[in-house]
């Protein structure tokens, strides 16, 4: 399909469309305090803003498909009416030739056979917030009550599952599950069943706000060593077995960046994806194809996303002939401007880490 514009052949967006608010009350989780920046709001997207959005995003894309990411807070709490009116201003918009995705981020509470059956007519591509087995996953991830919610969680995989949408597993690594990669790992494989997990690293400034403020992290951040350690144990694990099976993101990552490829995500390569709260009024194409986006006082970079795929196909087919080779020398090259942050002296205290 041939297209022409002055902006970037290709952007993601992440969409918030009911902003912070959520049904639960994760301990570790930094956003929900955003809510505090909008006193007064009802902290949802308007149909009208609904619509002018998809426009303006299927305009500015000039390649063949084109993904809308939805995330929160909780996105189910929308309600499902605000996908189907989603899903229909998508084909409306929809140019000749475009195959229209969508990604959505939940905690799997709220899903019932209604929303699962949407999923699967409208294949969209679910990520389920998942900490591994009850005990570990429920340390942290509990309701507005204090409740633990990994039974709540199990009975909407079981729905996803009920009704075949394609699902992947999101599990935050912190204090208290970061000394059980394997077990993790292995109740992701076996009992949950799921062939693509993405773990992210929980590291928590220490305040009162809830905001990115503070010269320390809390205790329930995971430090660098346990995150090392968490790492390396997993990869031996999933190397044995699992290679071209199961699928863990920060290892697809690593052998991008050691294939030359630009693929990554936000926190191993420059940004290919700007979040876009509920309330950012959109005004023209251009506000959504420039160099950068600013909403709420913040600015993200907008970079294209690579097309080309050649030099990663290369390397994932070499991938287990090179695995099976243990005692070979690797050097994985990092696209990442991050710097390491100068260590405070108390040592009861870890220093928090700094992005770029």
């Amino acid at each position: 399909m041939s297209m022409e514009s002055n902006g970037p052949s290709a952007f993601s967006l992440m969409t918030k469309p009911r902003g912070a608010i959520c049904n639960l009350d994760c301990k570790y989780c930094y956003f929900l305090s955003k809510e505090r920046l909008y006193p007064g709001s009802d902290f949802r997207m308007s149909e009208t803003l609904l619509e002018e959005y998809t426009r303006q995003y299927i305009e500015a894309q000039q390649v063949s498909e084109v993904t809308f990411a939805w995330q929160g807070g909780e996105p189910t709490l929308m309600g499902l009416d605000f996908y189907r009116q989603a899903v229909g201003y998508q084909q409306k918009y929809r140019k000749p030739g475009m195959r229209i995705f969508n990604a959505f981020q939940t905690n799997a509470v709220t899903l019932d056979d209604a929303w699962c059956e949407f999923f699967a007519e409208n294949n969209f591509l679910l990520g389920v917030s998942l900490d591994g087995p009850a005990h570990l996953h429920d340390a942290y991830r509990v309701d507005k009550g204090g409740a633990p919610t990994f039974s709540r969680v199990m009975r909407g995989i079981d729905l996803l599952n009920k009704h075949h949408v394609e699902f992947n597993i999101l599990t935050t690594v912190h204090a208290a599950n970061a000394d059980y990669p394997v077990e993790i790992y292995r109740f992701l494989r076996d009992e949950v069943r799921t062939q693509f997990i993405q773990f992210i690293p929980i590291v928590e400034r220490q305040n009162d706000t809830g905001f990115q403020e503070g010269s320390y992290v809390t205790e329930r951040s995971v430090s660098a060593q346990q995150y090392g350690r968490f790492l390396t144990t997993l990869f031996d694990e999933w190397v044995r077995r699992d290679v071209g099976c199961v699928y863990v993101q920060i290892f697809d990552v690593a052998l991008a960046a050691w294939a030359g490829s630009g693929r990554g995500c936000a926190s191993s390569r420059r940004p290919a994806a700007a979040p876009w709260p509920w309330n950012t009024t959109v005004t023209s194409t251009r506000a959504i194809t420039s160099s950068s986006l600013s909403t709420a006082g913040a600015t993200w970079s907008i970079s294209p996303w690579p097309t080309s795929s050649s030099a990663s196909s290369s390397a994932a087919s070499a991938l287990p002939n090179a695995i099976r080779c243990r005692s070979a020398a690797w050097t994985v090259r990092c696209a990442s401007s991050a710097t390491a942050a100068v260590p405070k002296t108390d040592s009861s205290k870890r220093p928090p880490v700094n992005r770029a």
